[in-house]
């Protein structure tokens, strides 16, 4: 069939095909845009997120040692007394930090969550 003799509603229909392809291709390309800005914008996040408890940590520690030093100095006592009172109320921080944590994490779960933190401590522990 010649151009004349086809029918003008195979063309038009044609060209709203050609149209929706383009239009999803730009879609799929923005799609594809925004998840790369959203990766690098959670691994930036991540990054500082890390850093932020690196410094955190940094910073415990040097109070801890200005806490041992301050009981030494201010009350007399030894490094090993200093030590061992600054290491038990860690472990009671720790214990009532660990509680509420365990607490706030408990609660209904569903079903598909269940399956995947069984299939992870599967995974981790080497069983089949």
């Amino acid at each position: 069939m010649s151009e004349s003799q086809r029918p003008r509603g195979l063309g038009a229909a044609a060209r709203v095909t050609a149209l929706a392809g383009s239009v999803m291709d730009l879609h799929v390309r923005i799609a594809l845009q925004e998840v790369d800005r959203e990766k690098r914008r959670l691994i930036s996040g991540g990054v500082f997120l890390a850093m932020g408890g690196t410094l955190m940590l940094l910073a415990l520690l040097a109070l801890e040692v200005t806490l041992v030093l301050w009981m030494k100095d201010a009350l007399g006592w030894s490094f090993i007394n200093s030590l061992i009172i600054l290491a038990v109320i860690d472990l009671l921080l720790a214990g009532i930090s660990l509680r509420i944590g365990g607490q706030l994490a408990k609660g209904p779960y569903l079903p598909e969550t269940l399956e995947g933190l069984s299939r992870t401590t599967k995974a981790v522990l080497g069983r089949p």
